[in-house]
């Protein structure tokens, strides 16, 4: 592999931040670019920031390089960010809206990009045994520590449910890992590939509001943001039936709500 010119490329991405702050869209795009060059594998997630510009092509997920290194790096103060400063209370959503509709106790739950273990720890007594998959080494340390887990696994999600042969899961979770993902066929085909018939899925989603047409776009935030029409489209073409679709307020974002749904399905028998 080619070793990584560090300050030729922190040189880029500063100059290509500082464009984009002083409203200077081409140059800044170009600075991007140069990052891309650089560093082919992304670690700054230059392609999803050019695509937030509205200008390339929208990539089909946030680079692994770039979520792996975010995650990284925000591993011990995450839980603070997320949950103190964000208001994110997605997990919580999660338990009242399965309760609600009386579903579950479960007995595999698989929590997708399961980051510290909000998730699991929040839906822990709901399931007698737990996989978590994260990216982020960092993140899966913290949640092996909390001990809420029966497995960890490092690994793209995507890539973990292509190649994994474990029993199937009656209960798959995903909260705030679409906003990572603009294509959603990889993982809903992989969720539904490792779940039992009548199994549940649940996540969360930030919301493309307006008609345009867009299945989903790199929102102002660097974050994929998805219409409820290709959720659905999606969805229904890899077997599943939607129980519920509520809509909630993922996070604050600049002291303003960030509007997504909660999706609950049901693998179809």
């Amino acid at each position: 592999m080619k070793k990584i010119d560090e300050e030729a490329l922190a040189e880029a991405y500063n100059r290509a931040l500082a464009l984009e702050k002083a409203g200077d869209i081409d140059a800044a795009v170009k600075a991007y670019e140069e990052v891309l060059a650089i560093d082919p594998e992304d670690h700054g997630g230059a392609a999803v920031r050019i695509a937030a510009l509205g200008r390339g092509e929208t990539p089909p997920k946030a680079p692994d390089a770039y979520v792996e290194t975010l995650f990284d790096q925000h591993a011990e103060s995450f839980e603070d960010i997320l949950v103190e400063q964000l208001g994110y209370a997605v997990p919580v959503m999660v338990r009242q809206r399965l309760q609600a509709l009386q579903l579950g106790p479960f007995r595999r739950m698989l929590d997708l990009g399961c980051g510290t273990g909000l998730t699991g720890g929040t839906l822990r007594d709901m399931a007698d045994d737990i996989t978590g998959i994260d990216i982020s080494e960092n993140m899966v340390e913290i949640a092996h520590e909390k001990d809420l887990y029966e497995t960890l696994y490092v690994a793209e999600a995507e890539d973990f449910l292509e190649d994994n042969d474990d029993d199937p899961f009656d209960l798959v979770t995903a909260t705030d890992v679409l906003p990572y993902l603009g294509a959603l066929e990889p993982l809903f085909f992989g969720a539904a590939e490792n779940m039992v018939p009548g199994g549940i899925f649940v996540f969360s989603s930030e919301t493309l509001s307006g008609d345009d047409g867009r299945p989903y776009m790199v929102g102002p935030h660097q974050r994929f943001i998805h219409s409820e029409a290709y959720i659905r489209s999606r969805l229904a073409d890899t077997g599943f039936e939607i129980l519920e679709i509520s809509e909630i307020n993922v996070r604050m974002q600049d002291g303003r709500p960030s509007p997504g749904h909660l999706v609950i399905a049901r693998l179809k028998g």
